[in-house]
This record gives structure tokens, C-alpha cells and sequence, in this order.
């Protein structure tokens, strides 16, 4: 094995890693494997093989391979002891004829020759629930703990953990198959793959916990899966409008953040900053799925992101037509976030008081308890109106709940300057 001279730290390296392999080393484990939990425990012990002996020996010139070999000799290893029975003995051949690294080629004859995506579209099978489909490739794709994705859905950990177990039995019950379904029944999928790729890509672009904001390797991955999803699915105006919603938004990831990781909220970013490609490459593709006549919420969302886009300053957004997009959104996403939001535009487009009282609803509903951008929201509102004392009271609320560094360095600041004032 050869091994980079000067190889960076062992621990770093093996982050990396996880962040930039995990979806594929898992991927292609479930494809030779057919066995989810085993796939997930091989990658697992991949990884923390890799830790000592990366430690050792150094980075390998192509961690991936790396990986994914240790890890399909790991699941060798525990097929062998377990092979008790023909399937068994079929399982540990198969496993053991796939000597080769991962061949970005491999094709299913479905004509896509990624396993990322067959694990998708296995993931979204209709037989299995919404909150399923998207949670089990959350976590099998991406690498996305439990508590993560319970955090993204907004339900406890417990109930998530649970319907990742079902999920997964589900598919080992019923049989269904690993591969991306034949055009014909792409359309029962669809609903699911976009939603996966739209979270994947969220908790990339504003990720729920750890040190950093954004996670820059889950943005790339969601955008490169939904460049190859519209390439499957052309005359699928949703398709493009999602691949269009993740390049407005993708346009303005180097902005969020300062050179000292300090978040830093739209209306501060240096717009001439923005990568005018991705807005272009996104303006025109909303255009095309508009043309479609079938609009639906991600061209809704895309139309959003270009409102903020294509505005020359902070001061020329147009929040009276973003609070009317959001109040469209609310009729094919009837949630309670999508009704946070709308209150933002509408604090912006008429008055803070405005957005308050819209704020004041949710509150009262309770849908939000817990989620950090609830409070977050009624403190920003109430110091565009003066009110600082009530407004650092929000904003310590909103610090209890936040699990992200960069934002809670964020509302202590936020906080602190009420205080002050």
C-alpha cells in the first residue's frame, strides 16, 4: 500500500474520510452484501481500523479503496463464520469474486452507474413510509447519526431510532431489490428521492450540530446526485426545480461564514461574492421547470432563493413577493416551518410587529417546541423594533436549544448586544 510522505494527522485524515466515503463505502457494501446492518457495522469498522493504522503506517494515496476493501473483508469474514446454509455460501462467493475497488461503471442495466443512487431510490421504495424512506438514507447515505436525523425531523430520538429498525427490516422482509426501477415507475419514487436529497443537502448547508456550519462535502454530494436524477428525469419539472434550489442556495455557501467561522446572516453577506455561475446555472434552470406548467414546492422554494439572489443589495429584496411564495409553499407544505418562515418575509415586507404576531400563533400552537430558530425568530423581530430587553430574553431561549457551534457564537453575540443596549 503506499502511503503519502508527510501524511496528515491520523484523526483528521480518518474525518475526512468518513465525511467524503462513508456513503459510498456503505453503498456499495449493501450492492455485494444484500445486508444493511452488516454493511453499516463493516464500514464502521473500517473506519477505526483506519484510526491505528493510519496512525502507523500513514494515509493511503486513495483512502476510499482503502476503506471499502477493509471493510468488504471485514463483512468476508463474518459471511465465512455465519455461512451455515446455501444462501449463505451463495453470499461469501459473491463477496469474495469482488476483489476489484469500486468501479464507478458498474451498471445494473438501468443505465445509472452510481450505487449511491440505487441506494436512493432502494431507500424511497413506496413500500415503505415518507419519514422512512428519507431518515434510512439519511443515515445509510450520508452518515447522519440518529439524534441527527431525529433533530432534522423534529421527533425524539427514540422514535427515530425505531423507524430506521423498521425501515430496514421492511426491505429485508419484502425482498425489494437494490437497483434504481425502470422509467415507468419512477414517478412513485420521485416524491421521496427529491425529499432525501433536499435534507441531505440542508443538513450539509446548516448542519444541526458539531463545530461547523456547513458541511461542505453533503452539499456537494446532494448536488451531484440531483444533477444525475435530472438527467434520469428530464421532463420532470420538480427534479429541476430541486437541482435549481440547491444551486441558489450553494451560490451563497462561501459567504455564511467568516474567515474565523462566524456566521454571517444574509442581508451581512458580500453579495459580489456569490458564485454568479450557480445563480445564473440556477435562474435558468428554474426558468425551464417553470415553462413545465406544474409548478410544485421546490421550483416554489427555488423562486425564493432567486429572490434573494438576483437582488442587487440587501435593501432591494422584494419580501412582499417572498411572504406571497411562502403563503403558495404553505399550500403543497402545510408545516409549521414553512409558517416561520412566511412570518419572516412578512416582518420584513410590512412590519416587524406584523411578523410577531405570526410568530405569536406558532408559539401557541406548540408544533415548534424545541426547534432553537423559533425563539430565534421572535428575538430578531423584536430588536428590529427596539425591544431589547424582551429580545435578549428570546435570545437566551433560542441558546438553550441550539446545537450548532457557529450558531450559538452567533446569538450570544446577538444576545450580548441587547444586553448592552
Amino acid at each position: 500500500m503506499n502511503e503519502s510522505p508527510g501524511a496528515p494527522d491520523a484523526e483528521e485524515a480518518v474525518a475526512a474520510a468518513f465525511r467524503e466515503e462513508w456513503g459510498q463505502v456503505v453503498a456499495t457494501l449493501i450492492r455485494v452484501t444484500g445486508d444493511w446492518d452488516l454493511a453499516e457495522e463493516c464500514a464502521q469498522d473500517a473506519f477505526a481500523q483506519a484510526l491505528d493504522r493510519w496512525r502507523r503506517n500513514g494515509v493511503p494515496r486513495r483512502p476510499g479503496a482503502w476503506l471499502t476493501t477493509t471493510a468488504r473483508n471485514r463483512a468476508l469474514d463474518v459471511l465465512r463464520r455465519e455461512a451455515v446454509g446455501a444462501q449463505k455460501l451463495r453470499e461469501v462467493a459473491v463477496l469474495a469474486r469482488d476483489e476489484g475497488p469500486y468501479d464507478p461503471e458498474h451498471e445494473d442495466g438501468s443505465g445509472v452507474q452510481d450505487d449511491r443512487l440505487r441506494l436512493i431510490f432502494t431507500c424511497c421504495h413506496p413500500a415503505l413510509p415518507i419519514e422512512a424512506r428519507v431518515a434510512l438514507t439519511l443515515r445509510t447515505l450520508a452518515g447522519l447519526t440518529t439524534p441527527e436525523i431525529a433533530h432534522a425531523f423534529l421527533v425524539p430520538e427514540a422514535t427515530m431510532a425505531q423507524r430506521l429498525v423498521r425501515a430496514k427490516r421492511k426491505i429485508r422482509n419484502a425482498g425489494i431489490p437494490y437497483r434504481v426501477p425502470p422509467a415507468h415507475l419512477l414517478p412513485e419514487r420521485t416524491t421521496g428521492v427529491l425529499g432525501v436529497l433536499y435534507l441531505l443537502f440542508n443538513e450539509g448547508y446548516a448542519a444541526t450540530a458539531g463545530a461547523d456550519l456547513v458541511r461542505t462535502n453533503l452539499c456537494a454530494e446532494a448536488i451531484r446526485l440531483a444533477r444525475v436524477l435530472a438527467r434520469l428525469m428530464p421532463d420532470e419539472p420538480e427534479a429541476l426545480g430541486l437541482l435549481a434550489l440547491l444551486l441558489l442556495h450553494d451560490a451563497r455557501r462561501g459567504t455564511r461564514v467568516d474567515a474565523a467561522g462566524e456566521l454571517v446572516t444574509l442581508e451581512d453577506q458580500d453579495r459580489t461574492a456569490w458564485d454568479k455561475a450557480s445563480v445564473d446555472e440556477g435562474a435558468a434552470l428554474l426558468e425551464t421547470a417553470l415553462r413545465r406548467g406544474r409548478p410544485g414546492p421546490y421550483q416554489i422554494q427555488a423562486a425564493i432563493s432567486a429572490c434573494h439572489t438576483t437582488a442587487a443589495t440587501a435593501e432591494d429584496t422584494d419580501w412582499a413577493d417572498i411572504a406571497a411564495l411562502y403563503g403558495e409553499l404553505e399550500r403543497f407544505v402545510p408545516s409549521a416551518v414553512v409558517r416561520l418562515n412566511r412570518a419572516v418575509a412578512v416582518g420584513m415586507a410590512e412590519s416587524p410587529e406584523a411578523g410577531l404576531a405570526l410568530v405569536a400563533e406558532l408559539e401557541r400552537e406548540g408544533e415548534l417546541e424545541g426547534y432553537h430558530l423559533l425563539p430565534a425568530t421572535r428575538a430578531d423581530l423584536l430588536r428590529r423594533t427596539g425591544r431589547t430587553a424582551e429580545a435578549a430574553e428570546a435570545y437566551a431561549g433560542a441558546l438553550e436549544l441550539v446545537e450548532n457551534d457557529a450558531e450559538r457564537r452567533f446569538l450570544e453575540k446577538r444576545l450580548a448586544e441587547c444586553r448592552s443596549a
